[in-house]
């Protein structure tokens, strides 16, 4: 089913509540309109701009001159061990109903907002879990050839925050299966902070409601779960990715740190990948910008709870986020030396 409505602002279809018009907005309610409208607009030539939840998006006061197609296809299928959910299920509502259905695996991504299709894109991670741990396969629609395929895990290129799927639009994401546990309980407690709240030995696991419930708690605290009341939380969650520092930069980088900050610093360091993770928010705050900089009376701030965040107060326009994103990225690398780079997709602005 497809619904139109050209005078909807982009500003009420993101977390971050900035935007401008779009040329023409078309609602998809089903996977199969979904794919037939993006593939009808394709042949046709006209500029497209995908939104599901609308979480991980800054778009300019400007707006997008062409059509915004919102993914909303929300059916579920639930088996005795998985669910395949519509790319446009509330991610959240789903971690709820899994945990209700009497399952686990998927309570440490509670309270992420946005669209389940979005998860595999981002690899969406919290509290020591990625999405990429849970997927079973993701059905893709791909613009170019008009194929329709699901697509094994270990074709995703999943990495720390990406995938193949991330920042190209030529394959959209239609469907996504996630395994899940029978017995109720969550995945492995990986994070010190989430296993204190629970109090238990990290590596242990525990029913999976209980810990939902605890990353609720640890996300609110930072203004990480959507409160319309609350402007902290007006944002798309954390603006700037860690940075992975390769192992033979890390001497370098760590000397510059303590060169500027004294040799009592001790900069959190996390095992990744390709390197080592170092904290952004740590890296924001010893920079010089603490939590609600610049001031009370600006448009956008950074979260008065997680300096990681930017916020939207009221009244702002992509043009302020954009800036304030600016001064707190050119502030860091000025002080450390280090990059950081914006985890949401920028339409119409760019640092």
């Amino acid at each position: 089913m497809v619904t139109q409505d050209n005078s909807l602002p982009l500003s009420q279809i993101t977390t971050l509540r900035v935007g401008g018009p779009a040329k023409n907005f078309i609602r998809c309610a089903d996977a199969d309109s979904l794919v037939e409208t993006v593939g009808d607009l394709d042949a046709a030539g006209t500029p497209v701009l995908l939104v599901g939840g609308g979480s991980n998006l800054v778009i300019s006061d400007d707006g997008f001159d062409g059509t915004v197609v919102q993914i909303a296809n929300t059916e579920t299928d639930w088996r005795s061990d998985h669910v395949t959910a519509g790319a446009g299920v509330n991610w959240d509502d789903l971690v709820a109903e899994s945990i209700e259905r009497g399952f686990g695996g998927l309570e440490c991504l509670s309270g992420i907002p946005g669209a389940a299709g979005a998860t595999p894109v981002q690899n969406v991670g919290a509290y020591g879990v990625e999405v990429g741990a849970l997927l079973r396969s993701v059905q893709i629609f791909d613009r170019r050839s008009g194929g329709l395929n699901w697509v094994d895990v270990g074709d995703l290129e999943l990495g720390y925050r990406t995938s193949r799927l991330k920042r190209r639009n030529d394959e959209l994401v239609v469907q996504v299966s996630f395994r899940l546990h029978e017995d109720g309980l969550s995945e492995p407690i990986r994070y010190r902070e989430l296993a204190g709240a629970l109090n238990v030995a990290e590596g242990e696991r525990a029913p999976a409601a209980d810990v939902r419930a605890a990353v609720l708690a640890l996300r609110a605290g930072k203004g990480m779960v959507l409160d319309p009341e609350d402007h902290d939380t007006w944002s798309v969650g954390s603006f700037f990715t860690n940075p992975i520092v390769p192992q033979e930069h890390l001497p370098t980088v760590l000397t510059r740190i303590v060169e500027e900050l004294g040799a009592e610093a001790t900069v959190p360091q996390f095992p990744a990948d390709l390197g080592v993770k170092l904290s952004a928010g740590w890296l924001i705050e010893r920079a010089g910008f603490a939590r609600g900089f610049p001031d009370p009376d600006a448009p956008a701030r950074l979260s008065t709870k997680h300096s990681l965040a930017i916020t939207n107060r009221g009244d702002a326009r992509a043009e302020d986020i954009v800036e304030l994103a600016k001064r707190v990225r050119d502030g860091v690398h000025e002080r450390f030396g280090l990059w950081l780079e914006p985890e949401p997709v920028l339409v119409g602005c760019t640092l």
